[in-house]
């Protein structure tokens, strides 16, 4: 017998009540960016701040990127 969540997700590949988060597009370096994701801009490109180490982003605060959330 089959825990009824565990059927959900091999039904559907997701567990009852997730919500797929709409896809928003590519960073500068190659990261699938989310609706609800935390990013850099800086110039026209974007960066996600997940994938980035603290020196990067305080390299990209320095040089004047806006921190936003998607």
């Amino acid at each position: 017998m089959d825990h009824p969540m565990i059927k959900e997700i091999e039904r559907t590949g997701y567990p009852a009540g997730y919500e797929e988060r709409r896809y928003y597009g590519i960073d500068a370096l190659g990261n699938d960016v989310y609706e609800g994701d935390e990013i850099f801009v800086y110039e026209d490109d974007i960066y996600l701040i997940d994938d980035l180490s603290y020196r990067e982003e305080e390299i990209l605060e320095n040089c004047g990127a806006e921190r936003r959330i998607v």
